[in-house]
């Protein structure tokens, strides 16, 4: 029996020397690498592509990084960042594929991917069939190698080694595509679904969402495309808020796509926050579905989603809601309440970057503050001058028209520094705001062919109007209408004068300060929109 039992234990000791003997090198390269963190405090990193000396790249590159990926993710001890999150990081950093990575760049990479470490290495080939590998962990907060290691294995890959140009992430390469054409005789639009958090701790996410809409809007109203305007067409949900139904998702569309922006600044300023469960991908599914989003390619159509818990709650995979905004064409941008490293590591970061949008983050206790110019003052003066311009036509008129007296107070009740009743007088002397006023006010519908003076019935006019015959009508309305263009060319005028100081202002206040909702909006739909064609002043 004893030598039965000694046989037994040779035969498995054996086993286990060839199954040793015969596992993928680099997978005992993970072991060991992992083994070199022990009671390190590196729960996330992120592998960077294996060069050869001096920068030179080949196919085999990318088969190392994505081997090594897999047996680091399997080992289960390390979370790892999918490597096709990488190349924006990289490309905000303008780092080319030398492999350097000094303790600044490691610094700035680790903040932008949140993660602890960052994996490099370099490629040898010892012969036409054998390759070194020599791979090393790099803390991202203090630059130092924290473990490292060494390996050989076949050479699998027949290209030689080319001085690479390109950023150190390797992948599929989509080549530059020219901004969709306009389609002839259709005005530009755009389609904005902004997602708020809505829970207990997001009082300030909502104070900057109501004191900075009038400026979002104004960057499209001070844009072009193919020389025409565009309509800007904006849908409101609130999420993660405890009053909301549970089976839903603690979801609710507040709004769907409208051009009435009144009526967007009347749902906003009636949000409230009550703590609940906040599922980003459940809220971008129905978004997606459930919005009429327009089926042209050349439409900027964009999801803004803001909140602080982890991008993964529910049990909705974002993944799935992302990838489903993606097929439609529609860009999905993620804004984290909070620190940006703390965002990414909660997947705000990953999700922004899945479907190709923009991952910011905000402080969102920063109080709004804008640069007061010297215009100002008599910009909001003739703003109060235009609402005499308008007539309310009907019971619809004259409930739009008490939204824009609310909206105008509630401009005007906010702080000073923040520059909404500025930004509100901006947006009512544009071309939208009097386009989207044709439903109720009787100089718009005049103006864009949608009502006749013959057509106005008299119950439905303002009192002054009523005893007019249509010719009397129609020469009241245009005498506010050409009232109305004269105080909007004034306006306009002021602001090109006041866009030359905020900007030289900016300038000189260039890095100060925390970036809040609104600013972080402007920039992306910036960035994204001039993709489409859109032209910024």
């Amino acid at each position: 029996m004893k030598i039965l039992s000694r046989f037994a234990a040779l035969i498995s000791l054996l086993v286990l020397l060839a199954a040793s003997a015969s596992a993928e090198p680099l997978e005992r390269l993970a072991r060991k690498l992992e083994k070199g963190l022990k009671d390190r405090p590196v729960k996330q990193l992120a592998v960077l592509s294996f060069l050869y000396h001096e920068g030179a790249t080949s196919s085999g590159s990318t088969i190392v990084q994505e081997r090594l990926t897999t047996f680091l993710v399997e080992g289960g001890k390390v979370q790892v960042v999918e490597r096709s999150l990488l190349k924006k990081a990289l490309e905000e950093l303008k780092l080319d594929a030398t492999g350097l990575m000094d303790p600044k760049t490691t610094r700035e990479l680790g903040k932008i991917l949140g993660v602890d470490a960052v994996v490099v290495g370099t490629l040898n080939d010892l012969s036409k069939k054998k390759t070194e590998i020599n791979a090393r962990i790099i803390e991202t907060e203090t630059g130092k190698i924290l473990t490292a290691g060494q390996t050989s294995l076949s050479r699998t890959w027949t290209d030689d080694p080319v001085k690479a140009t390109a950023p150190q992430v390797t992948g599929p390469v989509t080549p530059p595509v020219a901004p969709p054409v306009a389609q002839p005789g259709v005005k530009p639009l755009v389609q904005l679904a902004v997602l708020l958090d809505t829970s207990n701790s997001m009082d300030g996410l909502i104070s900057q969402a109501k004191n900075q809409l009038w400026q979002i809007i104004n960057e499209f109203g001070a844009a072009e495309k193919g020389g025409g305007s565009p309509t800007v067409q904006v849908a409101l949900y609130e999420y993660g808020n405890s009053r909301l139904s549970a089976g839903e998702g603690y979801i609710r569309q507040v709004l769907p796509f409208t051009s009435d922006l009144d009526r967007v600044s009347e749902e906003l300023f009636g949000l409230r926050t009550n703590g609940g469960d906040e599922y980003c991908g459940w809220v971008i599914r129905d978004a997606v579905n459930s919005l009429q989003w327009d089926k042209h390619a050349d439409v900027y159509k964009a999801i803004f989603i803001a909140g602080n818990e982890p991008f993964t709650q529910g049990r909705v995979d974002y993944h799935e809601s992302v990838a489903a905004a993606a097929r439609k064409g529609i860009v999905v941008n993620t804004i984290f309440c909070g620190g940006r490293q703390e965002g990414a590591a909660m997947q705000w970061q990953a999700g922004a970057q899945l479907g190709g949008g923009d991952y910011a983050n905000i402080d969102q206790a920063a109080a709004v503050v804008s640069i007061t110019a010297p215009q100002d003052v008599e910009i909001q003066r003739l703003s109060a001058q235009l609402n005499s311009t308008f007539i309310a036509y009907g019971d619809k008129g004259r409930k739009a028209m008490a939204r824009q007296e609310a909206a105008d107070r509630a401009a005007f009740a906010a702080p000073a520094a923040a520059g909404v009743a500025t930004q509100r007088s901006l947006a009512k002397a544009g071309a939208q705001y009097s386009n989207q006023a044709a439903e109720w006010d009787a100089v718009s519908a005049m103006e864009s062919g949608k009502l006749s003076a013959a057509e106005m019935k008299a119950d439905a006019l303002p009192s002054e109007m009523q005893g007019m015959d249509a010719k009397q009508r129609e020469a009241y309305v245009k005498k506010k209408a050409d009232e109305r263009k004269a105080i909007q060319a004034k306006i306009n005028k002021l602001n090109d004068e006041r866009r030359k100081y905020v900007a030289q202002k900016e300038k000189e206040l260039s890095g100060k300060g925390s970036q809040t909702l609104g600013q972080a909006v402007i920039k992306t739909v910036r960035t994204q929109a001039s993709k489409k064609g859109f032209k910024f002043k």
